[in-house]
C-alpha cells in the first residue's frame, strides 16, 4: 500500500502564498493536515507524484483552471439554513418593510457575498417571501456569489439532502421545497419560484465588486475570519462601495470590523448601515 505524498514546510508555504495572493485566505502551519488531505485528489488527477510536482503544475497552468480547482478543494463550505437567525428576523422586521415602502416600486436588491452552497441565499429569499406580499416579493432580486465554482454549481441546483432542512420550521420546508427528481432518495429541491429570485455567480471578493446598481443589503458572513487585516480592508472597501445609501451590511457574530476603516454605523450585533445622506 503506497503512502500519500507528504506536504513539507516548503510545499505548504508555496501553496499558502498562491492561495493568499488569489483569494486573501490565510493558511497557517496548523492547516497542514487539511491542505494535505484535501489536495490528495488533485495530485492524483494531475499525475503529480509529490506536492512539489503539484506546485509546478500550478505554476505552469496559464489557464488558471487548476488554481481554481485547488481553491475549490481547500475552501471550507460549512453553512446551514437560517444560520444566525437574528439576522433574518432583522431583515424581515426592519429592512424589508422599509424597502417595500419605497416609491415607484423600485427593485429590492440583495447580495449574499459568500454564499457557499446556497443555504444563506435561499434563506434570504424565503425570508422575503414570508415577510412580503407576493407582489412585493417579486421585486426582490438576489445575487449570490462564492469563490468556489463547485459550491456555486451546487447552490444553483438548489438540491439538498432532507436532513439539511431538519432544523427548519416544517411549514417552510413544505412550502418552499419539493421532492427532487433525483436517483438518490431523500433529496429536496428549492421551488422554482424561490430559485428564480437568485442569480448565482462565481466571484472573488478581492476583485472589484460586480458592476450594477447598489445593493440595499449585503450578507458577507463567516468569510472574513479567513482573511488578514489587509484583505479584510480590501473586502470592506469593496462592499461599502456597492452598498446603497441607507443599505445594511450583515457580518457574522464571530467577526468584527474593529481595526478596519469604514464609514458604516453599528445598528445591531453584526449589522451595520451606510449613512442615508
Amino acid at each position: 500500500m503506497s503512502l500519500s505524498p507528504e506536504c513539507t514546510d516548503r510545499d505548504l508555504a508555496a501553496i499558502a502564498r498562491m492561495v493568499y495572493e488569489t483569494s486573501g485566505i490565510t493558511l497557517h502551519a496548523g492547516k497542514r493536515a487539511l491542505v494535505s488531505a484535501r489536495l490528495q485528489k488533485r495530485l492524483r488527477q494531475t499525475g503529480a507524484a509529490s506536492f512539489r510536482d503539484y506546485i509546478k503544475v500550478l505554476q505552469r497552468d496559464v489557464s488558471g483552471e487548476e488554481l481554481t480547482a485547488m481553491l475549490d478543494a481547500i475552501t471550507t463550505n460549512h453553512t446551514s439554513f437560517f444560520r444566525e437567525p437574528q439576522h433574518f428576523d432583522f431583515l424581515a422586521q426592519t429592512v424589508l418593510p422599509t424597502l417595500c415602502d419605497r416609491a415607484n416600486g423600485k427593485p429590492i436588491l440583495g447580495w449574499s457575498a459568500a454564499c457557499s452552497t446556497g443555504e444563506e441565499a435561499y434563506t434570504v429569499a424565503i425570508t422575503a417571501c414570508q415577510a412580503l406580499s407576493d407582489a412585493a416579493s417579486r421585486r426582490v432580486t438576489l445575487l449570490a456569489s462564492d469563490i468556489s465554482s463547485r459550491a456555486v454549481a451546487r447552490a444553483a441546483a438548489g438540491l439538498f439532502r432532507s436532513e439539511r432542512t431538519a432544523d427548519m420550521p416544517r411549514h417552510l420546508v413544505l412550502k418552499y421545497f419539493q421532492k427532487a427528481s433525483s436517483p438518490q432518495s431523500g433529496v429536496l429541491q428549492v421551488t422554482p419560484s424561490v430559485r428564480q429570485m437568485i442569480e448565482f455567480r462565481r466571484l472573488n471578493l478581492l476583485h472589484p465588486a460586480p458592476p450594477g446598481p447598489p445593493f440595499d443589503f449585503i450578507f458577507c458572513r463567516n468569510v472574513m475570519i479567513y482573511f488578514d487585516r489587509a484583505a479584510q480592508q480590501r473586502v470592506i472597501d469593496s462592499l461599502e462601495a456597492r452598498l446603497a445609501r441607507g443599505g445594511y451590511l450583515f457580518i457574522s457574530h464571530s467577526e468584527s470590523l474593529n481595526g478596519v476603516r469604514h464609514g458604516l454605523s453599528w445598528v445591531a450585533p453584526a449589522i451595520y448601515r451606510r449613512g442615508a445622506a
